[in-house]
């Protein structure tokens, strides 16, 4: 095993030094293990500037529990920052952060969260208007290119394909399958577990399972539902609750104008390939894999959604499909205008847009995307 140490840097930082306006808080969502804590420690080291508190210790926990602002100040002393880590463990953490935003002006407050269904469920209405929020996903394609170069990550893509990009395992060569195995056990969804709104975690393990192997699929809750022995309805609220936990994601199918179009289709994928593939066990090379397409696609798919968030650009973003199984993979739809997007891991592979979609969306554009130029969708 050889651990590498070195740092890479996150574009979420610069993002964030651009909106250090003092009376809105920094929130940073996000799985654990992506490198939010990380990521803070370089901009926020603890110094006689800057106090840190950590959710997950009984002691910060119980340090919140009964709290006002006038203690709040004399814990704070003289710092000029707070972080609040892992702040979803702190019970109504929101209208605690909301005495600060309100009371202490002159402070910046700075949390992370991994789960957005608990953290948001308690910030969003003490903190209406008074907080700056982003996603921190695992490192990407853009970040690694400006680490050690284009080439260098091109020459790597099998690997990140299998692998996936999660800060650990990237620095970590030839242990990344006990890294993986140990966060797709129940370190990502271990807030969601603890809340007990999954009665039968066993079903979830099942669900997860069933998911990874359907990437790039249509996805039927009522054939989930089958599969793994539950309702239809407790398959789509465990979606949900595994989609706020930054495990997954759903796609839905665009639909305007043709009557043939499928409307009420979802696709979903996986933040990180590494963790889909640890669910089914299989870190075999991609030379010998049956599933490279779909992995293929979970890949491009999630790198291009980090890059929109990152980069900040606006846009909707679903799959196409209309009754008669005419598909494209990916459609962005920005301004008015629409993109479409096929992803062939074989750049040797023939496709062509449908007519379908060409004379229903005539000034659509169209592009096909594989490893050859990875770059020009990606960067």
């Amino acid at each position: 095993m050889q651990k590498i140490n070195f740092m890479i840097n996150r574009f979420l930082e610069q993002n964030i030094r651009t909106k250090q306006l003092k009376p809105k808080a920094i929130i940073i969502m996000g799985s654990r293990q992506v490198g939010k804590t990380t990521l803070l420690k370089t901009m926020y080291p603890e110094n006689e500037d800057c106090i840190w508190f950590y959710g997950d210790d009984s002691d910060t926990q119980a340090l919140f529990s009964n709290i006002n602002s006038t203690r709040l100040r004399s814990i704070i002393g003289q710092h000029k920052t707070i972080v609040i880590d892992e702040a979803q463990r702190i019970k109504d953490i929101g209208l605690k952060m909301k005495i600060i935003t309100d009371q202490m002006p002159d402070i910046q407050l700075v949390a992370t969260g991994s789960s957005s269904f608990e953290l948001s469920n308690q910030l969003n209405e003490p903190l209406t208007g008074r907080k700056w929020e982003y996603q921190m996903f695992p490192l990407s394609f853009g970040e690694m290119v400006e680490h050690h170069g284009l080439q260098t990550e091109l020459r790597m893509l099998p690997q990140r394909m299998v692998y996936g990009y999660y800060p650990e395992v990237v620095t970590s060569t030839g242990i990344e399958k006990q890294i993986l195995k140990q966060l797709s056990d129940s370190y990502l969804y271990r807030d969601l577990l603890s809340l007990g709104s999954i009665k039968k975690p066993e079903k979830l393990t099942l669900l997860l399972q069933a998911l990874a192997y359907q990437i790039g699929s249509q996805v039927s809750y009522n054939e989930l539902a089958k599969t793994i022995g539950l309702d239809s309805k407790t398959v789509e609220t465990y979606i949900q609750l595994l989609e706020k936990s930054y495990v997954i994601y759903r796609l839905r199918a665009f639909s305007r104008n043709g009557r043939s179009e499928l409307k009420n289709s979802r696709k979903i994928y996986f933040y990180d390939n590494g963790i889909r593939n640890a669910l089914i066990s299989n870190f075999s090379p991609i030379e010998n894999r049956i599933d490279v397409g779909a992995l293929w696609e979970n890949f491009i798919i999630t790198e291009r959604i980090k890059k929109l968030n990152l980069q900040d650009i606006w846009c909707n973003y679903y799959f196409w499909r209309t009754k008669e199984q005419k598909e494209i993979d990916f459609i962005e739809e920005k301004d008015g205008l629409l993109s479409a997007f096929e992803f062939k891991y074989n750049e040797r592979q023939k496709t062509k847009l449908p007519s379908t979609f060409a004379s229903t969306y005539p000034t659509a554009t169209f592009d096909v995307i594989s490893p050859s130029n990875i770059e020009d969708f990606l960067l």
